[in-house]
């Protein structure tokens, strides 16, 4: 396991709200020279602890207006059946997010398309079509006043 002392946590926190923040001014705000921060940072990538970086998109400008989250349960419990299932989630454009959750259902997807109808099509021909898949129960997002995700 790795030690992530305070000031690494400190890092951590200020390039999670901003991954594009300057080395200097990621040092000021976490109280170190550039140099020792620079380095902080390369070994907290170096050990995975930081796995990338990325632009957080408005989708909805981008035609994706339609947000869900899905709940899929599986007829059978085999690992072919979950890779399968898995496979066909990473090929499908508007799949977002695909997790392996424990509960009823074994998987929580987020969908993110245009509206109603391109739902449907991915819904009807893409979930309901394999044959893996026993159960979806869609929560349609209406608003999101809060979301972190990056």
């Amino acid at each position: 396991m790795t030690t992530v002392d305070r000031i690494d946590h400190n890092i951590l926190h200020v390039l999670s709200e901003d991954g594009r923040i300057s080395n200097v001014d990621l040092a000021r705000r976490v109280n170190l020279s550039p140099s020792a921060c620079l380095r902080r940072v390369q070994e907290l990538e170096r050990q995975g602890i930081i796995k990338g970086y990325r632009a957080v998109l408005d989708r909805t400008k981008l035609g994706a207006g339609f947000t869900a989250y899905v709940a899929v349960g599986l007829n059978t419990h085999t690992k072919i059946a979950q890779e399968k299932f898995e496979q066909a989630m990473a090929a499908s454009r508007g799949v977002i997010e695909c997790h392996n959750i424990t509960g009823t259902v074994e998987y929580l997807l987020r969908v993110e398309v245009a509206d109603l109808a391109a739902y449907k099509a991915f819904h009807t021909g893409i979930l309901g079509s394999l044959p893996q898949v026993n159960v979806i129960t869609t929560y349609v997002v209406m608003d999101s006043p809060k979301d972190g995700r990056a």
